[in-house]
């Protein structure tokens, strides 16, 4: 018992320096953090929140792009304004954005030199304690302590695991070491104390950009990322192991990185089923964030085998065509952000009298970005009228030649045993 006493008063020893630690680095930094407001023009109300901190002493901000999204896209509708930790109101100017990272760079207005926050030149090590610091659900600004777990594994765009409670509206905060330097920028959560941080040497690449002074609008930045991220993307997985994998009596391929994650499911154990169906799904863990609800790099692979038991041609083929309607595009962007999908129907007809094959393929533009599409590719094959192998993919945000090259090697990938 005595054993027992001791360890809970150890156990209450250790979060009492815990909250006097988070409690000290909030009033030393709290001069040096800011509730970012995006408030619409013509209603003059808040129309989002986010948190941002200061990181140069002539005003310059860091936030999450997520947070100053609207106004990167439409900067007619809406201006950017600060709170402070005393009250103050002011504007900021939007000066850089890392649309990929989930960055951006604004800048108030001062007269004198303030203070800001030094950002880290070292990794945390595993286990290291961290304070995320943020404004969650426009009730103030509060110090939330945490846990530096690494990098997450299944992030293709680096992401930083922290245990601790990254809250709606903290999005764009620092988190610190105790020596209140920054590891990391509030950036998502997945609750149950699971949030993820984009890594400060993201922020310092961007801070350098701005430094040297290209002379890039808001919009021909996000051009280049979104272009360049998308090629180094299509790079790794063309480059990476493709597996075939059994589906029923068809192969299908899976791509081996850590990023692209597959699930599987059937009916194999219904005994009444009309038609014997195996699902598998592929997709990318990750998309990238534009603005409402227009997302892009997504990548999603389905695979679909079905045999038909004891069933007419006719009803398999009716059957076989509702699951065939089921694709869709992955991402849901409007008519505002892309135009209507156009597609080529091709039909092949092999030398195996028995198997009928039809591919599908559609594009569909970037309004504002040049050379970006949305695909959608759709492979059919049934053999004998009593089974098929469907697989498709979507993928959004690639250009023609990434595009070409994709489909070509999913097409050659997929086959009957």
């Amino acid at each position: 018992m005595k054993g027992l006493i001791g360890l809970f008063l150890i156990l209450i020893s250790q979060v009492s320096i815990a909250v006097e630690q988070a409690e000290t680095i909030f009033k030393q930094l709290a001069p040096s953090l800011y509730q970012i407001r995006l408030i619409d023009k013509a209603s003059g109300e808040k129309s989002s929140i986010g948190s941002g901190f200061q990181i140069s002493s002539d005003g310059l901000i860091a936030t999450n792009y997520h947070v100053i999204s609207s106004f990167a896209r439409h900067p007619e509708k809406y201006r950017i304004e600060y709170l402070d930790n005393k009250g103050n109101k002011a504007l900021l100017t939007l000066k850089s954005i890392d649309v990929i990272n989930d960055l951006a760079l604004v800048k108030r207005e001062t007269d004198a030199e303030m203070p800001f926050f030094e950002i880290s030149q070292n990794i945390p090590t595993k286990g290291e304690e961290l304070y995320s610091l943020g404004n969650p659900h426009d009730l103030g600004m509060i110090v939330v302590p945490g846990t530096y777990n690494g990098l997450k594994k299944e992030s293709f765009n680096d992401r930083i695991h922290f245990t601790g409670s990254v809250n709606s509206g903290m999005s764009g905060g620092p988190v610190v070491n105790k020596e209140t330097q920054v590891v990391g920028i509030n950036v998502a959560t997945s609750g149950n104390q699971i949030g993820f941080l984009v890594p400060h040497d993201k922020l310092l690449a961007l801070i350098s950009q701005y430094q040297k002074g290209a002379l890039l609008t808001i919009e021909e930045q996000m051009e280049n990322q979104l272009q360049a991220n998308q090629k180094k993307l299509v790079a790794t997985l063309l480059s990476s192991d493709w597996q075939l994998k059994k589906l029923g009596e068809g192969l299908i391929p899976t791509i081996d990185v850590p990023f692209i994650r597959c699930w599987g499911e059937s009916n194999a154990d219904k005994d009444d089923a009309l038609i014997m169906l195996a699902v598998a799904n592929c997709s990318l863990d990750e998309n990238t964030y534009i603005a409402g609800n227009f997302f892009t790099g997504s990548l999603e692979m389905e695979y679909r085998f079905m045999q038909a038991k004891k069933l007419s041609d006719t009803k398999f083929y009716q059957l076989f065509q509702r699951q065939i309607a089921r694709v869709m595009p992955g991402n849901k962007a409007g008519k505002d952000d892309v135009s209507e999908f156009e597609c080529q129907h091709d039909i092949i007809m092999p030398e195996h009298q028995n198997i009928n094959n039809k591919a599908v393929f559609c594009t569909r533009a970037y309004k504002d970005f040049a050379d970006l599409y949305d695909v959608l590719y759709l492979g059919v094959s049934i053999d004998r009228h009593d089974q098929a192998l469907l697989s498709h993919f979507t993928f959004a945000g690639v250009s023609q030649k990434s595009a070409q090259a994709f489909t070509k090697k999913f097409m050659e990938s997929v086959s009957w045993k």
